[in-house]
């Protein structure tokens, strides 16, 4: 048994408008989303469990949201310490939506959540370096003010049906028009710094080069005094053993007495006049000298 065309077109148009059917009733909320469900404008029902759902179709709208943590860089901005000091903060926030009907009809949609997380978390920020010094902002008291920020920013998030998880400050900096004036600042304080760590070593150095020649000149001054002792006592050594030698012979003495004349002179090339009878010739004379055995002594 043959249909006619007409029937066959019936129904694909029939199979179609009940795939459109069931595409507007059914839709399905993962662990990714949520969704609310709104009908002619007003609110119906939030769905955050995932799960497959029913709705009208064509009479009632879905909008989904997303249910994972997101995340907003804010724009840096700049700040006033409690010290009057400038500093830039670049905060970086992390929230959820957690009331997805009251965010809808107060931000829309993420571009209005963000630009909403930046009046919030900023405003905080600015609330809180305002309480504090420019280096507890920069060290001391950092991770309190990120804590406080994120509470008033977690207060504040509610009325938009936003959970703020926390702000953190990712980076601070200064002002470029006040960098050069405070990298000059730093260069000269260091400058100054190096220039007395200098100035002692210099001064340390001097007492220690006086130390040492203090102490060179005592060591001299004993070494001196040693050696002037031992010459001493080496020179009445000397005239001991020469006063023996010649009180046992005077004879022999002179006569080695006038050798070491003789080698002096003789070598040192100096032309010396001297009178046939002088006492230093005359044992080149061939004369020999009166002596207490030659008197009969």
């Amino acid at each position: 048994m043959k249909f006619p065309r007409s029937l066959g077109a019936i129904g694909v148009l029939i199979a179609l408008v009940a795939i459109v059917g069931l595409r507007e009733t059914l839709y399905v909320v993962d662990e990714t989303n949520q969704a609310i469900v709104t009908q002619v404008g007003e609110y119906i029902r939030t769905d955050q469990q995932p799960g497959l759902y029913v709705k009208l179709p064509f009479y009632q709208s879905l909008t989904y949201f997303d249910r994972r943590i997101l995340v907003t860089d804010n724009a840096p901005a700049e700040y006033l310490t409690l010290d009057k000091k400038r500093i830039v903060v670049d905060p970086i926030t992390r929230w959820r939506i957690v009331d997805p009907f009251t965010f809808f009809i107060t931000v829309r949609d993420e571009s209005g959540a963000r630009a909403r997380l930046d009046d919030i978390a900023l405003s905080a920020m600015r609330e809180e370096i305002a309480q504090n010094n420019f280096i507890d902002v920069v060290d001391k008291k950092r991770e309190a003010i990120e804590e406080e920020t994120s509470r008033r920013s977690f207060e504040r998030g509610k009325a938009f049906g936003l959970e703020v998880i926390d702000v953190r400050i990712r980076r601070t900096d200064l002002p470029t028009e006040v960098q050069a004036s405070v990298f000059a600042r730093m260069n000269a304080e260091r400058t100054q710094v190096s220039q007395r760590y200098r100035s002692e070593g210099a001064e340390e150095s001097a007492k220690v080069r006086a130390e040492a020649d203090k102490q060179r000149t005592i060591l001299l001054a004993g070494a001196y005094e040693a050696a002037q002792k031992l010459n001493g006592e080496g020179d009445a050594l000397a005239a001991a053993i020469y006063a023996n030698a010649f009180g046992q012979d005077p004879e022999f003495y002179a006569f080695v007495r006038s050798l070491e004349a003789y080698e002096k002179f003789l070598n040192s090339g100096t032309t010396v006049v001297l009178s046939s009878e002088s006492e230093l010739l005359r044992y080149l004379s061939g004369s020999r000298p009166k002596t207490p055995a030659a008197t009969g002594r």
